[in-house]
């Protein structure tokens, strides 16, 4: 049987690897993508406690959801901000946007 524990620790090894993925990564890409993994497991432990401890309310669900949003967007401002700056350096190395 599933329980809460498993959901938590689901959310805690997506949190991992993403934290482990934007330190150790090089592509600016990748990057994007670990910080999307930690999101991920933010908001899986979101809807874990909503779905086990807050019947009632919704606000684990409402807050899952806006996660989404932020996510989307997050990622949508990301990627120009690189789409600009891969004009200028001609790379997707992180190591020669110093500057940001």
């Amino acid at each position: 049987m599933v329980g809460m524990f498993h959901y938590l620790f689901l959310g805690l090894v997506l949190f991992v690897i993403g934290l482990l993925g934007s330190v150790c990564a090089k592509n600016v890409i990748k990057v994007l993508i670990a910080i999307e993994f930690m999101l991920t497991g933010v908001n899986i432990n979101f809807i874990t406690f909503a779905a086990f401890c807050d019947n009632n309310l919704f606000g684990g669900y409402i807050m899952g959801l806006f996660y989404v949003g932020l996510g989307a967007v997050e990622l949508a401002v990301a990627l120009y901000i690189f789409y600009l700056m891969y004009q200028k350096k001609k790379s997707d190395n992180i190591e020669k946007y110093s500057e940001l």
